[in-house]
């Protein structure tokens, strides 16, 4: 279902969103928690499309056209670079993308590439050409699987610039992007929690009458609504500064946040309610891998190290 709900959001204007900074940062964010909280992997799409259009707006790219897909592919390792070069004053991209979500869905992406000079370009790439390949899946989990995450193949793809060098990663709106994921974490948290506060609500459970299920939901519920409080706060703090340099601190300090309430989520909803639901209800036990393997894109610990060196300061 995921492809086509995506395409209907984007039919029907539900990812016409605010931008980060403009005062509706809070709408913005709460929508994206929304989508998520109905799919993962579509509000994980969603997400990705709104962030290229905000992208696009702030460093003077292409205003997406009706009917576009946007992607952000901006991964990166050893084994796979994708490199840029000018062929008579139009870029062209070479090489390998790892971790493209929607490739085969997407009908553009903003793609990080490596210039002569080893620093990163971002570029705008329309993937219905030729020269962009998706590779052979190599997905063997099956949260996210819909997302259709592979490797893309670039041979000679013809490019256009946006922004200036290096000035994707060196921006507060990279940092706004951040938030947006940890928004879309929250709303698939609130997913995952959604049995667990309808069996405490219907008195014909055994879960309304176990207190253990009760605490097991009171540790949720508190870790859900400080993940709100402060996605909340931070959208108000990007409003009224939207240039801010300290976009990192706040970013990481609501991810740190949001990711531990999806954790709660995921852990106390099982505790609680037992193997049931995981191994009878689809739909749940698709939700739970999803967001499981969604949340991962954390640094977990390299996370929480570079927050602590920020607070410090």
């Amino acid at each position: 279902m995921t492809p086509e709900l995506v395409w209907r959001w984007l039919e029907t204007g539900e990812l016409d969103l605010p931008l980060p900074g403009a005062g509706q940062t809070a709408r913005r964010w709460l929508k994206l928690a929304a989508l998520t909280e109905r799919d993962v992997v579509a509000g994980r799409l969603a997400e990705a499309h709104t962030d290229a259009v905000a992208i696009l707006a702030e460093l003077g790219g292409p205003a997406p056209e009706p009917g576009q897909l946007w992607g952000v592919w901006a991964a990166e390792s050893a084994e796979a670079v994708v490199t840029v070069t000018d062929d008579d004053g139009t870029a062209v991209l070479d090489g390998t993308k790892p971790w493209c979500s929607g490739a085969g869905l997407c009908t553009h992406a903003l793609i990080t590439a490596r210039r002569a000079d080893n620093s990163r370009g971002l570029y705008a790439v329309d993937l219905n050409q030729p020269q962009v390949i998706p590779l052979t899946h190599s997905w063997r989990n099956t949260g996210m699987k819909a997302s259709d995450t592979r490797s893309v193949q670039l041979a000679g793809a013809a490019a256009e610039p946006v922004g200036q060098p290096g000035e994707y990663l060196n921006r507060p709106g990279f940092w706004h992007g951040a938030m947006a994921v940890a928004a879309c974490w929250l709303g698939g948290a609130r997913g995952v929690a959604g049995p667990l506060y309808r069996a405490i609500a219907d008195e014909h459970d055994n879960a309304s009458r176990d207190p253990h299920a009760h605490a097991h939901l009171g540790a949720v519920d508190a870790a859900l609504a400080a993940g709100n409080a402060v996605l909340m706060a931070a959208a108000c703090y990007v409003d009224a500064e939207p240039h801010a340099a300290t976009a990192e601190l706040m970013a990481r300090r609501v991810r740190a946040v949001v990711e531990h309430a999806a954790d709660e989520a995921i852990t106390r909803t099982g505790r609680a309610l037992g193997p049931k639901l995981l191994a009878l209800d689809g739909e749940h036990a698709q939700r739970v891998a999803d967001l499981t393997l969604y949340v991962r894109q954390s640094h977990a610990e390299r996370d929480l190290a570079a927050l602590g060196r920020l607070a410090a300061k």
